[in-house]
């Protein structure tokens, strides 16, 4: 059953009540003689990863993670002062030069951080702080390159700032662009160009990667290669990603240049379909992690998990016998170092503790939109159309995973998870054809829609206006914001709800929900 036929049969009293480094220095730390609080749990246990993470929708391919002992023994992450990246037409003068000049310089004590207060401020950093020196993304070349910016439509501070990236420097003439810190893919950069952390970020990260490869002059098997890496799961029903391969190395690049800002195709997900960059503020309060519901979140370890898996580590799950860096089950119990981006060192649980905390302590800028008379209207539409029973006020979100319409429940789900077993309906592919695919779908929070965007999981809808247009329920659709690379329309499908309001109430519903 819909959940729109659902809803239509309850009675409307009802409703009111209802988010390597440095492999090149060669440095890291081996000593773990240093402080830390009696507080911070040990995360990587063989009996805590054994259900922290839903099953896979094809429960077989479920992913199954490194050892404890093989996690444990990853050298720890030192970090490093960062510099910030400018646009070479707002570079200070001199600063290439002076950069090769300065000296490494460690910036994070563990001994140091006494109180709540230093975890969290030590957690910023950590959270600006790339872990890969590599290029897995891009390179110096690229940043220092004006062709990118514009070929991306990269935004910008006012200073001239990239703020997705940072300059790591490893000693004198030793100067690494950094890649993968959380804030490459949760952080925003507003319409006044101030940067707001934690929020659904606006790297044009897939467009960024395309230039790379383009730029370049990356091979035809080598971009299927980074590719099937990045996306692979021939496992999933007609094995979409594999059928991208075959397309040819000029199609798989325009799949790349049709992710939009605000939604990213990092590993594990797809550029078929790409999800949107999740909020992080507020995600204290949310039960699950992932669009698809993927990590728990019980508590701060699951939290520190969930940041230690997806910085990277995952690319060492295997899913049945797939392991898409082409590892071997022998290779991994070997214990021999794995150099791939990410994956050869960690982050000391201490780190990840102060990450964690960072990320709690979130909290959204002032939000411009007051009540009003208009949206005080829409408050009351709000609980009209039943909003409430997956939005629920005061996290604006049930804690609920919903299934996908090609998704059957097994019934011991319903005893582990929070469940609310109806579909609304939106497009199954992504919960049902990736890695990280659980067959669900969590219901989000609604806290913050005034600067999010682009809308849906999919990232499909660039604005709340379009989510109320029954025209993009039709084939002959042109999606607003994410469409795939291969097609001139597309319908945007589920979620139907608001459609047949009159043009005022859309308004005022709307209006009220900026508000949030």
């Amino acid at each position: 059953m819909k959940i729109k036929e659902w809803l239509s049969r309850l009675p409307l009293w009802l409703y009111g009540c209802m988010l390597l480094p440095l492999l090149a220095f060669g440095l890291s730390k081996q000593d773990a003689s240093y402080f830390s609080f009696s507080d911070i749990p040990r995360i990587w246990t063989d009996e805590a990863m054994k259900d922290w993470e839903l099953p896979n929708s094809n429960p077989e391919y479920s992913a199954q993670p490194v050892s404890e002992e093989f996690y444990y023994k990853l050298p720890e992450r030192v970090i490093y002062k960062t510099y910030p990246v400018y646009h070479p037409d707002h570079e200070p003068e001199g600063y290439w030069e002076w950069l090769h000049e300065q000296e490494a310089e460690i910036v994070l004590d563990e001994s140091k951080l006494l109180t709540e207060e230093d975890y969290i401020k030590a957690g910023e950093l950590l959270f600006d702080y790339p872990i890969d020196t590599l290029g897995a993304v891009i390179n110096t070349q690229h940043v220092r390159n004006k062709d990118f910016y514009s070929a991306t439509n990269m935004p910008l501070t006012p200073e001239g700032i990239m703020p997705f990236a940072q300059w790591i420097v490893g000693g004198k003439g030793k100067v690494y662009l950094g890649n993968l810190s959380c804030a490459m893919c949760h952080t925003r950069v507003m319409d006044d160009g101030s940067l707001l952390k934690g929020a659904q970020g606006n790297w044009p990260g897939d467009k960024a990667f395309a230039f790379a490869l383009e730029s370049d002059g990356v091979s035809e098997r080598g971009v299927q290669g980074i590719t099937n890496i990045l996306f692979g799961s021939p496992f999933a029903d007609g094995d979409p990603h594999g059928k991208l391969l075959s397309s040819g190395r000029e199609a798989i690049i325009e799949a790349y240049k049709a992710v939009p800002e605000g939604a990213f195709g990092r590993q594990g997900t797809s550029i078929l379909y790409p999800p949107q960059a999740p909020n992080l503020i507020g995600v204290k309060d949310r039960k699950y992690l992932d669009h698809g519901g993927l990590g728990q979140h019980r508590n701060i370890e699951d939290m520190m998990r969930y940041i230690a898996m997806n910085q990277a580590l995952d690319f060492l799950n295997f899913y049945g016998d797939y392991n898409s860096i082409g590892l071997t089950k022998e290779r991994l119990k070997s214990g021999e170092p794995i150099f791939f981006p990410g994956t050869h060192d960690r982050h000391s649980d201490a780190q990840l503790y102060a990450l964690a905390k960072y990320v709690y302590s979130l909290t959204p800028p002032e939000n411009p939109n007051k009540p009003s008379a208009i949206s005080e209207s829409g408050k009351i539409i709000f609980a009209e159309q039943g909003c409430v029973t997956c939005h629920t006020p005061p996290l604006f979100t049930n804690n609920k995973l919903t299934p996908s319409d090609d998704f059957e429940i097994p019934d011991e789900h319903y005893d582990k998870y929070d469940i609310f077993g109806i579909s609304v309906g939106t497009d199954p592919d992504y919960t049902m054809k990736t890695r990280r695919g659980t067959g669900y779908y969590k219901v989000p929070s609604l806290l913050g829609l005034w600067y999010r965007g682009p809308f849906l999981h999919d990232a499909s809808l660039a604005k709340l206006e379009d989510l109320f247009d029954p025209a993009r329920l039709r084939d002959d659709y042109v999606p607003t914001a994410f469409k795939p690379h291969d097609v001139k329309t597309k319908a945007v499908k589920g979620h139907e709800f608001g459609m047949d309001l009159n043009e005022m109430d859309k308004k005022a519903l709307i209006a009220y929900l900026l508000t949030l």
